[in-house]
């Protein structure tokens, strides 16, 4: 029987890539029929492309936080002073 491929996205980026890992070495494992090899590799092209736009997403955030200007903050409510 065919696993059905899960369309969701795993809820964090570490939960993609940790089931991305598992994917690869059950493929490299090369136990698996060819229907199932298939439906994981589809799997695997989509974890792949979700943790690429995660990473792609936070590489812009850092870029415009780096952009505005990154500097030292007072915290409130804190004296300056090292006493």
């Amino acid at each position: 029987m065919v696993k059905a491929v899960a369309p969701t996205a795993p809820p964090t980026f570490e939960a993609a890539l940790q089931e991305l890992e598992a994917v690869v070495q059950a493929m490299e494992a090369g136990n698996t029929p060819l229907e199932e090899s298939l439906s994981a590799y589809e799997r695997g092209v989509a974890l792949l492309r979700h943790c690429q736009e995660t990473l792609t997403a936070a590489e812009k955030k850092l870029q415009i936080l780096e952009n505005g200007g990154l500097r030292d903050f007072d915290v409130i409510g804190e004296d300056s002073s090292d006493s």
